[in-house]
């Protein structure tokens, strides 16, 4: 088999991982390439496994202790589907924690998706959002979403739509308020709370 060789060995730390994700975006179903390194990658392991867990082999082809090589295929076509984690055990957490309790985190993904909890009486201030649509759907909790001409109430299991670039506050109630929010993916958006 004359497999392509990934040697990153010469290349800045910065650019080894985005070096060997494009080659591996580039290999068909079945194809692999060598990955030869200077050290046991264990690290870029673990970024595998969070992103195409089930759809990559990682073979040892030499273990240093000055050189590093390992096939790397890709078993299939994307990556699987998988469980991301369990929202009714995030929303239910006991925990003072505010923001963002859990981010979808995968590298080559088209949407964002956030757990957004806030403490009782706590708010996102009133702002225009961003260019984008977004889904907010309620878990735990209860406050209210006030829009430019009212406002709504926010209970578990309500599904709001928000209109790109419309006005939104965000306030929770007594118990504090969890919500997801799904969207098309755009630039880090900090979002800051504060309790009244």
């Amino acid at each position: 088999m004359n497999d392509d060789v990934v040697d990153v060995r010469t290349l800045r730390k910065p650019d080894k991982h985005p070096a060997i994700f494009a080659a591996f975006d580039e290999l068909e179903c079945g194809e692999r390439f060598v990955l030869v390194n200077n050290h046991d990658p264990l690290h870029l392991h673990d970024e595998f496994e969070s992103e195409y867990a089930g759809s990559y082999g990682w073979d040892y082809l030499e273990r240093g202790p000055r050189v590093w090589r390992i096939g790397i295929r890709k078993l299939t076509s994307t990556p699987l589907p998988r469980l991301l984690c369990n929202s009714t055990l995030v929303a239910g957490a006991d925990s003072d924690a505010t923001g963002a309790a859990w981010k979808l985190a995968t590298r080559g993904r088209d949407l964002d998706s956030n757990i957004i909890r806030l403490p009782p009486a706590g708010t996102i201030g009133r702002h225009a959002g961003p260019d984008v649509d977004v889904l907010v759907h309620v878990l735990a909790g209860e406050g209210e979403l006030v829009t430019e001409n009212g406002a709504l109430a926010l209970t578990p299991g309500a599904l709001v739509w928000l209109p790109r670039r419309s006005s939104r506050q965000f306030t929770a109630g007594s118990g504090g308020l969890t919500y997801l929010t799904v969207h098309q993916r755009r630039q880090a958006l900090t979002l800051t709370t504060r309790s009244s």
